[in-house]
């Protein structure tokens, strides 16, 4: 691309290519790991399509731009970042194909470049237009009938009851997921995991939404890696673990209730004011200490969890009335903590609790009827899959709650019903939408199958060629899990507002300061705790 250059067709095809390229060797059930390595040695292995594109350092602004788009996506469904850069490129490629044609037979530019150029801006308003207006119905129409409903009851029936289809619907669903980004050597413990926590998640007079809403918000809170053990070692425990060791010497009673209480700063005063005398100013610190410490004491409480370090005095008056103290405890786990507590609790505190010989402060409540009717849980695993972001389950309970069996059935029944929708007379004229929008979508949707059976392409052909009333059981016999329809749906959505906006770019501009923060910080993001991305 020139220093400073109109862009065409060719830069937009160019860059989402070779995203599209990287994308590629993790897609599909035969798709592999993408290993990054940093020259400090730092090392990422994942499968993630959110995680490899993030973590990709870009000049060019149009894959940047396109990064943030995946992104901003992900983050609100939680899934979909690799059928996205593939179906952004294969609409680009059939827009610049359809482009191509109609430039030659206009006289209304002066060169071929900029006929296209608004061709491809024009067709990609249609597809947008058509897409708000149109595409919900067909998906409804020709794809919901061929799937089935998760209600949020399903999630949180227990383990052991034998709640059959719909349970096993629900495990199908995470395995679908946990493959895209660990593989299937860890999917089905992965998923039997997650079903058992979300089981122990149930808030009184709560939303569903709320309880998958919080564990999603909280798992880093939640979550405690382990380095050294293999995946299956992983377990639940009961209650919160904060990952700080005591301070102070643990309690020795066992009197309940325990109560506690959370401090955001200092107990002890550092600055001076103008005219204040050291001695004196000494004095008062200590008597003041010593006042909110018996204040504390004639409540009850026996537990502090700070968010800062504590002075010496602190740490000496805290030991001598016998009060448990947890320094530099997180943000995240504090407001955890005071999320699931109310005025009192009971605290089971093991100052020797160790996972894998580290000291954390475990936390047991007591259960309260009038807050939460089951115990919260927190995940112990050896690897953080901080990924999980429980969006696209919430997505898929609530309305409509459809799943459909994954491996690109949901891409065939839209690729029929858009041509379907092609040759029937229902268009809608106030938007000047024709045959040819549908059949430019359905070619492209056409190509995500195509890619999940790269390998085994009669698979493709026999899905292709079935009857629509067939596709469901020949899916359903490679067990490749479920997918959310309402998901799916947003992503097209998305893909076609990112294709309306990349060719709405005519030129770049170059600059000698770096405006590109945003990409920088998704590179950060994506390197964090990749220490303890999963292995297969």
């Amino acid at each position: 691309m020139p220093p400073l250059g109109h862009l065409h067709m060719e830069h937009v095809l160019q860059a989402v290519g070779v995203l599209e390229a990287v994308i590629l060797r993790s897609f599909g059930p035969e798709g592999g790991q993408v290993l990054f390595t940093r020259d400090t040695g730092q090392a990422m292995l994942s499968r993630s399509g959110t995680r490899i594109l993030t973590a990709l350092h870009l000049e060019h602004p149009l894959a940047r731009m396109v990064v943030e788009c995946v992104w901003k996506h992900s983050s609100a469904t939680g899934d979909g970042s690799k059928t996205f850069i593939l179906l952004l490129a294969s609409l680009l490629r059939l827009i610049h194909a359809a482009a191509s044609k109609e430039s030659n037979v206009s006289h209304s530019y002066s060169s071929t470049k900029a006929a296209e150029a608004s061709t491809a801006r024009h067709l990609a308003d249609k597809l947008l237009a058509f897409g708000l207006k149109e595409l919900d119905e067909l998906i409804a129409t020709g794809v919901v009938p061929y799937g089935g409903c998760i209600s949020w009851e399903d999630f949180t029936v227990e383990a052991q009851t034998p709640s059959l289809t719909n349970n096993l619907c629900v495990q199908k669903l995470l395995r679908s997921f946990f493959h895209t980004r660990c593989g299937y050597t860890h999917c089905d413990f992965s998923s039997h995991l997650t079903c058992e926590l979300l089981s122990h998640w149930k808030f009184k007079n709560q939303l569903p939404s709320f309880s998958l809403q919080l564990v999603s918000d909280y798992f880093p809170a939640l979550h405690t890696p382990v380095s050294g053990f293999p995946v299956r070692s992983s377990r639940l425990i009961e209650g919160q673990v904060i990952h700080r060791d005591f301070a102070t010497p643990p309690l020795k009673t066992d009197h309940q209730p325990v109560k506690a209480v959370v401090l955001t700063g200092s107990m002890q005063p550092t600055l001076l004011s103008t005219g204040d005398v050291i001695l004196h100013f000494s004095s008062w610190m200590e008597s003041s200490l010593q006042g909110i410490i018996a204040k504390l004491q004639t409540l009850g409480v026996c537990v502090l969890l700070s968010a800062v370090k504590q002075s010496a005095a602190v740490l000496a008056l805290a030991t001598q009335a016998e009060m448990c103290l947890v320094e530099c405890v997180s943000e995240d786990e504090l407001s955890l903590f005071s999320q699931l507590t109310t005025g009192s609790l009971a605290l089971s505190v093991i100052s020797k609790t160790g996972i894998n010989a580290v000291l954390y402060v475990h936390v047991a409540f007591q259960d309260s009827e009038e807050r939460i009717t089951i115990k919260p849980y927190s995940l112990t695993e050896e690897t953080a899959y901080r990924s999980i972001a429980i969006q696209p389950i919430q997505k898929c309970v609530l309305k409509p709650g459809c799943v459909l069996s994954a491996g690109g059935l949901f891409e065939l029944l839209l690729h029929y019903a858009l041509l379907q929708h092609g040759h029937s007379s229902s268009v809608s004229p106030d938007l000047n939408i024709d045959a040819s929008v549908s059949q430019l979508l359905a070619n492209a949707l056409l190509s995500v199958p195509q890619k999940i059976y790269s390998h085994s392409p009669h698979h493709f052909l026999d899905l292709h060629c079935c009857r629509e009333g067939d596709k469901l059981s020949k899916v359903s016999e490679l067990d490749l899990g479920l997918e959310s329809v309402s998901c799916k749906y947003q992503l097209l959505l998305a893909v076609l507002q990112c294709v309306a906006s990349l060719l709405k770019v005519d030129a770049v501009l170059p600059t000698h300061t770096a405006l590109h923060t945003q990409s920088r910080r998704l590179t950060r993001t994506s390197w964090e705790g990749t220490e303890d991305e999963g292995e297969d």
